[in-house]
């Protein structure tokens, strides 16, 4: 019997795996994402539709945010993987799912998850609990950021190898780092082989958030206060191209809210769309 593990994810790891099987469910195809994995290793409950934050209308434009996310880091991999990129990193991987529900691509790459320790030694547990195990392809790297441990220097221990190019993925994450552990990260991204492209989210000033989505994201930021994880940092699509280009990439871009819709959400007939309250900063080294 695998040993049982009682530590369980944060509320925003679990929430977002709710949210991308809730698309399944909620939504009508063409589905974006699908994923069923989260939700197994979340083990909610029966009643977790029942969620306030789970009520279909009101959360679409989190949900739809969730799965265009992650399904635009997946594009890039598969991209970056056609062309002998053999390394993805996620950052803060929470209930990523990626190395089991694409074993077709996930089978050419080494994929590192980095998180805080008790959520991978729970996640561990879970792979174990239902079966699905910890592949050789995958490496569960636990990093102690409150203790200051290394990151990179983790990941090197876990097998990562810095002089080849890696995919780098940061989603949902920079808004509760301050401005200089944001800067941090990509100076540390940076400093990988020439080759490798971050693709980071970043969460818009108020001010810069369309008008009809300020009082969710309002919300949003007042429930995460609550909750104990505040939003620390908000960065215009300006200072974040120049945030990265400081810390040293080579190329910078920021993909737009729009630029997503257009690729994901084109032709629906049930308006589901993302908002620009957070959008992309993709880099290369």
């Amino acid at each position: 019997m695998p040993e049982q593990h009682t530590e369980i994810p944060d509320n925003t790891a679990v929430r977002v795996a709710l949210w991308r099987a809730l698309h399944i469910e909620a939504d009508p195809p063409p589905h974006v994402l699908t994923d069923e994995v989260g939700l197994r290793l979340a083990d909610p409950g029966d009643d977790w539709r029942r969620r306030p934050d789970m009520e279909p209308r009101s959360t679409a434009r989190y949900r739809a945010g969730v799965v265009a996310r992650a399904r635009f880091v997946e594009d890039l991999v598969m991209e970056q993987a056609a062309r002998g990129v053999g390394q993805y990193v996620i950052l803060g991987a929470g209930l990523d799912t990626f190395a089991q529900r694409r074993p077709d691509v996930a089978g050419r790459l080494r994929v590192f998850e980095v998180d805080q320790p008790a959520t991978q030694e729970w996640k561990r547990g879970r792979l174990e609990a239902l079966g699905l195990g910890v592949p050789d392809r995958l490496r569960l790297v636990p990093v102690d950021f409150e203790a200051g441990d290394s990151w990179p220097d983790r990941l090197a221990g876990a097998g990562f190898d810095p002089g080849r190019p890696a995919v780098v993925a940061s989603t949902g994450v920079s808004m509760y780092l301050t401005e200089e552990a944001n800067a941090a990260t990509l100076r540390q991204v940076a400093s990988l082989a020439p080759g490798t492209t971050l693709a980071m989210t970043f969460q818009a000033p108020l001010d810069h958030v369309v008008e009809e989505d300020r009082l969710a994201r309002q919300a949003a930021q007042d429930g995460a206060r609550t909750s104990g994880t505040p939003f620390i940092s908000f960065f215009t699509p300006p200072q974040m191209l120049a945030m990265a280009r400081d810390a040293g990439f080579s190329e910078v871009r920021h993909v737009s809210a729009d630029v997503l819709n257009d690729r994901y959400f084109t032709g629906r007939t049930d308006g589901l769309h993302t908002s620009n309250a957070e959008e992309f900063l993709v880099a290369t080294v």
